[in-house]
């Protein structure tokens, strides 16, 4: 008995290498390193980071698909999420040694053989009742490293699992659900610490950015979003976000929004965690006059300590919902004969702007949306918005009494000219390509109270589609000059992240179920798949056995069908799902 147990081990061990002598599918491994993390980027046989790199430009350098053999792409497998939980699959997969790691909604992980679609093994999360997730059910991806996968739930858990069993390693708790936390982003690892956001910021929760150990979960720093807010250091007070009372009046900075529900991305050579903060609470700014830092920006955060470098808002004081989560994408600005180490982001207030990664300093702000009605523009030397004051929604009782205050009619509408959804940089072709959504909204102010647990708005609204034809559209934006190369225009609004790759394509998912692909350079349309469900997912690629690979998720849901208003109306046909989809490009 002794030596057949023997035997059968060393035919294990001999099956685990290929014939090339690369660890296959289902061999032993340590498992990413924090060096793999920051190679991401390059590594074509594998989807390690959200973002496909710690940058997240979201590019692969694979060439086997292209726009001509693009049209060879087929389906291999599908996953079932199963069950009745199908709302909102807004996931990124991970990718790595012959697996592929999803979430799936109400805090759901999954280990799937990616060469067969066979379920490795499943998490659940047990969900108490009474979670507050303002903008659907959703989780938008995990995080992994060494032997563990990590991701964080609706009840603001943050967990641990064996990669290989599922078996939870360690649960950790973040915030307390029952004040409106909860966490939807996917984690980010950064030199061995685990870097999350937080949701919440309708419920007058205070945004931060975390960061934990990633072998024992224990936190190292804590960093509010919120001037006037005690950061943590090793279990210590360390320092105070901002200065106390600067830009928020009383205490309102101890409510004050700003959550970091998109999570963040890491410049590995200006060594900085970029995070957006979220909309400052309550939405009425006329109970918080001042700017209201650090809402509605894009925070500079040293990842060993958790200082603030540096700080820019778009849209200090906001009045609209404009929440300033949108990623930072970092990438070299060659203009003028230089290379810049600059840093694109597609703002919810409907700006494209170019700021200087290493001080924060804005290069350019353009429009990406065709109507902006809050402000004129951006000033270059300030970084400041021209508003039109006219156009801020106005306080409620000014009529007498509690009386809502004017409506106006604002564009882009709160969910933002470009939402959740991550776009991709292109090195090849200098272009970002952007999921744009072109809506206004009637808004109103409202007195509002704040009471813990319950939304925080102070505000009323509805959407409106700005065209007869089209609400989504998919732009190519040059960031040397802010045009717009090219666009692809969709009747539903689009909501799922972008791909793109040195096989001049970019794929992109739409409401209507189809992943489509488009030639990077034209923006011509070269092949397209209907998957069953509305596409809100990223998709990813890479090489296995030789031939290139894309997944995506599919399954409709998110933010505009509860919030959405008249565009809700629009897509309320639109079936949900809950899948994986994944093609291939087989061999000649």
């Amino acid at each position: 008995m002794k030596r057949l147990v023997t035997s059968l081990a060393l035919a294990a061990s001999l099956t685990a290498f290929s014939a090339t002598g690369v660890l296959a599918a289902g061999a032993p491994s340590n498992g990413p390193s924090n060096e793999d993390l920051l190679k991401s980027a390059s590594n074509t046989e594998a989807v390690l980071t959200y973002g496909m790199g710690p940058q997240a430009q979201r590019f692969s350098p694979l060439t086997d698909l292209n726009a001509d053999t693009v049209k060879k792409l087929v389906p291999v497998w599908s996953f079932s999420f199963g069950g009745e939980k199908q709302r909102g699959q807004e996931s990124q997969p991970i990718v790595y040694d012959g697996t592929i790691y999803v979430t799936g909604s109400y805090s759901r992980l999954y280990a799937v053989d990616a060469r067969t679609g066979q379920k490795k093994w499943e998490y659940n999360h047990r969900l108490p009742d009474g979670i507050m997730p303002c903008c659907d059910v959703v989780n938008r991806g995990a995080a992994i490293y060494k032997d563990k996968i990590y991701f964080t739930t609706l009840d603001a858990r943050l967990v641990a699992l064996n990669r290989e069993t599922g078996k939870v390693v360690w649960n950790k708790k973040l915030q307390d659900y029952k004040e409106g936390y909860s966490n939807t982003a996917a984690p980010m690892i950064v030199d061995g610490k685990i870097i999350t956001g937080n949701s919440g910021g309708e419920f007058g929760v205070v945004g931060m950015v975390e960061a934990r150990d990633a072998e024992t979960g224990e936190l190292v720093w804590q960093r509010p979003t919120i001037e006037g807010n005690m950061g943590t250091l090793n279990g210590k007070d360390s320092t105070v976000t901002g200065k106390t009372n600067a830009s928020w009046p009383g205490d309102m900075y101890k409510t004050g929004g700003g959550a970091t529900w998109l999570g963040g991305t890491y410049d590995p050579e200006t060594k900085s965690l970029f995070f957006g903060t979220g909309n400052p609470a309550p939405w009425n700014s006329h109970l918080r006059p001042g700017d209201n830092l650090y809402t509605s920006s894009t925070l500079a955060i040293n990842p060993d300590n958790g200082e603030i470098k540096w700080h820019y808002q778009t849209t200090p004081h906001d009045g609209w919902d404009f929440d300033g989560v949108n990623e930072l994408v970092s990438f070299d600005l060659k203009k003028d004969g230089k290379v810049i180490k600059a840093g694109g982001k597609a703002d919810r207030n409907g700006f494209f702007y170019v700021i200087d990664r290493s001080t924060g300093k804005l290069i350019n702000a353009t429009p990406f949306v065709t109507k902006i009605t809050w402000a004129k523009g951006i000033d270059i030397e300030t970084g400041r918005p021209i508003y039109v004051d006219e156009n801020r929604p106005g306080a409620p009782g000014e009529g007498g009494g509690d009386a809502k205050g004017k409506s106006v009619f604002s564009a882009p509408a709160f969910l933002g000219a470009k939402n959740w959804m991550p776009m991709a940089y292109n090195p090849q072709t200098e272009l970002f390509y952007v999921p744009a959504n072109e809506w206004g909204m009637d808004i109103w102010n409202e007195p509002i109270t704040y009471k813990k647990g319950a939304a925080y708005l102070g505000a009323g609204f509805t959407i409106k589609p700005l065209y007869d034809d089209y609400i989504g559209a998919l732009r190519a934006v040059d960031p040397k000059t802010g045009k717009i190369v090219w666009e692809y225009k969709n009747p539903a609004p689009l909501w799922g992240g972008v791909l793109t790759t040195a096989g001049n394509l970019v794929f992109t998912g739409t409401p209507e179920g189809f992943l489509k692909a488009f030639d990077a350079k034209s923006g011509q349309e070269v092949w397209k798949f209907q998957t069953g469900s509305g596409v809100v997912g990223s998709p990813v690629t890479w090489k296995m056995d030789g031939e290139q690979y894309v997944a995506v998720v599919s399954g409709w849901g998110g933010a505009v069908p509860l919030w959405g208003g008249d565009v809700a109306k629009l897509v309320k046909d639109i079936n949900q799902g809950g899948s994986l989809w994944v093609f291939k490009l087989p061999k000649a």
